[in-house]
């Protein structure tokens, strides 16, 4: 086997792969041989059909099969035992391989187009500091967490007249059907707050026992709402239009909840706190830990852009485009890979950066750390705390492994857990290299650096 690397620019190459009887040809007879064992032809005792016979039937096959197989190896071992920054997958030459005579060449030649990276180096004492956020939940915030909460968890009043909000039961009738259908007519409830403000206020102040006359359309034109308020399917509500009345049988209010133990129990749980100043605290508390995980959002993301502004890395634009669209061949056009390229090149960069940074700091994640991640996000999407006995531990370790090795995703959940706990370490890594500047501000203040990014 020969393989030559033409390097025809920093980032631009060709690969070519040369193959000879001898590369291929033991495990293409092995392999003929396997099946002369096991064919069963009619004319042939099973185990006896002739060499000859057996080639003919299945040799081609099994030379394509095992030149292709030969290829994907020796690629992938060339391009890791010569540290190839690879971006995007090598592109085979279709032409030089859709020319090629299976049935009388015995030499075999494939050329690859290979997009790089430039060569590049990680120092991170070049970086300088990066400032670490604790925001301080001020009174205004809490105020409006508790409202919200108070809102999310409302009680239900009846009311005598209609307001801004409320829902309203009744009888809805059609006046007019479209020429051949049965006038629509059905009791439901009406959400005020999806009708259109030009027909709101035809509702407002109307009480139990009033009818109202409004247009369908107008009211609902959206037809998922249209749909909502009749009960009908939104591909069956083309003839619920015109005139429409409804006779209004009850009012039904959201109430925003008291701050009371009923109220505290709901939302932190039965007996997590026994009045409303303990309440406001731990509220105070949570919005705390949920700004943290906000700051530390925001910290990575300083550390990237750190990363991409100090560490500079030319790409194959042009082979990467081709590629893009290749494979992703007519989900994307030209134009919308031109649009997404600059995400993509930024991700592209991130990926070469921190492989080097793991590298350099002999990074690595081992199946037990995937698996702890994993037990985690179970222990958090089922509410389990605090300390656990042995057969609830058993009980998420299994449901741990058959997320990562559920075989309908192809191991796409063992992939994507593995990348996050590698991105995570990586990350880590570099904070410990860093100045991290800690600092102080309001929510506010958070929310103007996060957005002036």
């Amino acid at each position: 086997m020969d393989i030559v690397l033409d390097k025809t620019s920093e980032t631009n190459a060709s690969l070519i792969i040369t193959l000879k009887p001898e590369d291929y040809r033991p495990e293409v007879d092995k392999k003929l041989k396997q099946y002369g064992k096991q064919v069963s032809l009619k004319g042939f005792r099973p185990g006896h059909v002739p060499a000859a016979v057996v080639r003919k039937m299945y040799g081609k096959g099994i030379l394509v099969d095992e030149i292709n197989n030969l290829l994907n190896k020796s690629l992938s071992s060339y391009i890791r035992e010569n540290k190839l920054q690879v971006v995007g997958d090598p592109m085979p030459n279709r032409e030089e391989a859709d020319a090629i005579d299976w049935d009388n060449q015995d030499d075999y030649k494939f050329s690859y187009e290979l997009g790089l990276a430039s060569d590049f180096d990680v120092d991170l004492a070049t970086l300088g500091s990066v400032n670490h956020y604790t925001i301080e939940a001020g009174d205004k915030e809490v105020d409006e967490t508790i409202e919200n909460l108070r809102k999310q968890f409302h009680a239900h009043t009846h009311a005598d007249a209609i307001a801004e909000g409320d829902t309203v039961y009744g009888e809805l009738k059609q006046l007019t059907a479209p020429e051949g259908a049965e006038p629509f007519e059905t009791k439901t409830a009406l959400p005020l707050n999806k009708i259109a403000a030009d027909v709101l206020g035809t509702f407002i102040g109307k009480a139990k026992g009033e009818t109202v006359t409004f247009d369908m359309a107008t009211a609902f034109p959206d037809e998922k709402d249209r749909a909502l308020a009749t009960g009908v399917k939104k591909e069956e509500t083309g003839n619920l239009t015109g005139d429409f009345t409804f006779t209004i049988e009850d009012i039904t209010r959201h109430e925003p909840a008291e701050l009371n133990q009923e109220f505290f129990d709901k939302v932190l749980g039965v007996g997590a706190v026994s009045d409303e100043t303990e309440f406001r605290t731990k509220v105070r508390e949570i919005m705390g830990q949920n700004y943290a995980r906000e700051s530390d959002n925001l910290l990575r993301r300083d550390i990237e852009d750190a990363l991409l502004e100090n560490i500079l890395i030319s790409l194959p634009d042009e082979f990467l485009k081709n590629w893009l669209l290749t494979v992703n061949e007519g989900k994307f056009t030209p134009e919308q890979i031109e649009e997404q390229y600059p995400d993509f090149t930024k991700s592209a960069k991130l990926q070469l950066i921190k492989n080097k940074v793991a590298e350099q700091a002999n990074i690595d994640v081992n199946f037990e750390e995937v698996m702890d991640s994993t037990r985690q996000m179970v222990r958090d999407q089922f509410g389990f705390a605090g300390d656990m006995g042995d057969e609830m531990k058993e009980t998420v370790d299994k449901i741990a492994r058959n997320y990562l090795m559920d075989e309908k995703n192809n191991g796409q959940n063992y992939t994507t857990t593995f990348n996050r706990v590698f991105d995570d370490k990586v990350i880590d890594y570099i904070k410990s290299q860093l100045t991290v500047v800690d600092q102080t501000i309001t929510l506010d203040e958070f929310r103007d650096r996060a957005n002036a990014q």
